[in-house]
């Protein structure tokens, strides 16, 4: 971690949220040791090597200690410039902490000095699971609320790993549980919701995986507690799935190959095998049967009687029996 200790600090990666994240806990170390910190940024697109050097050399006035922070720092580090930063890191200002930020790094020589006087801290996508952790601590810490592991995993799964989401919406949860109360599943399902886009990809990955409990766990999900007003896009997505099975089986039956049907039907990734698998199985007129089910779940669902939360559920085990699947995914 950035400490008070290190002159040079090179925050790089592609998770923006963590380096606002490190810069901000490396000011607050610096000001509880130096009491106040004057904080100067500048685009490392824009500006020149030579006016950040004199801002870190130069006496503040307002405060014992500078953090003079660059962003965009792969365009101001270049050819032209890494001489003059090596020549700097050989002998860093005592009075300030220069912070580089950027999206990407090139190593070379200039690292060496860096890492001497200073840290060169790699801020990528974290994984889920550490997504997870960081819930719960950032809850705590941050919005005086908390979040068990399940919940947080919940969180995750409709978000992504992507820590500045996922703390926008914390935000929003711990403000809708109220003081001293938790955030829930409930209350996730109830206020965190879905794009379309993400939808559609959500419940597309389970229609075929084979296992009709995690497929129906996903639909739950995915409906909420509104049931009529997130149907549209479930049938959405069947419906695309059904018709790239379509496709697939009346090709494969007029002898198309398998690369040149991934291709029309832009299928790529573990769906791939999924989608061609499930084609096969269930040949032209299964494929055909699959489909017209969908398109008679879009007609009843415009129907104020149907219960349509039974509805898709069927749909969802139809799918799950084309791909050969059952409870448990036997």
């Amino acid at each position: 971690m950035p400490g008070v200790e290190h002159r040079i600090v090179v925050l790089t990666g592609k998770e923006l949220f963590l380096r606002t994240q490190y810069t901000a806990m490396l000011k607050e170390k610096l000001e509880a040791v130096h009491g106040e910190v004057e904080v100067f940024r500048f685009d490392g697109e824009q500006v020149d090597l030579a006016e950040v050097l004199d801002e870190c050399r130069s006496f503040g006035l307002m405060a014992s200690h500078k953090m003079v922070v660059v962003d965009e720092a792969d365009s101001f580090v270049n050819a032209g410039t890494r001489a003059m930063l090596e020549r700097y890191a050989a002998a860093p200002s005592e009075g300030a902490t220069l912070v580089l930020r950027a999206g990407g790094w090139r190593s070379g020589n200039l690292d060496k000095g860096i890492v001497k006087v200073g840290l060169i801290l790699k801020c990528d996508t974290v994984d889920e699971g550490m997504a997870c952790r960081w819930t719960v601590g950032r809850a705590q810490k941050e919005y005086q609320s908390s979040i068990d592991m399940r919940a947080a995993a919940g969180l995750v799964e409709r978000l992504g790993a992507d820590l500045g989401r996922i703390d926008t919406e914390l935000s929003k949860l711990a403000t809708a549980a109220g003081d001293g109360n938790p955030i829930t599943g409930e209350l996730i399902s109830e206020l965190v919701g879905l794009t379309r886009e993400e939808e559609v990809w959500a419940i597309q990955s389970y229609l075929l995986c084979g296992d009709a409990n995690r497929s129906l766990r996903e639909l739950k999900v995915i409906l909420g507690n509104s049931p009529r007003n997130n149907a549209v896009p479930v049938i959405f997505a069947c419906s695309d799935l059904a018709r790239k099975l379509m496709g697939a089986s009346e090709a494969m039956g007029q002898g198309v190959n398998v690369g040149m049907i991934s291709k029309d039907l832009k299928l790529w990734g573990a769906s791939k095998d999924a989608i061609l698998n499930t084609a096969r199985r269930l040949g032209p007129a299964g494929a055909r049967a699959l489909f017209d089910e969908c398109v008679a779940a879009d007609v009843a669902s415009k129907s104020s009687s149907v219960d349509l939360g039974i509805m898709l559920e069927r749909l969802m085990l139809s799918f799950v029996a084309a791909s050969g699947g059952g409870v448990g995914g036997r």
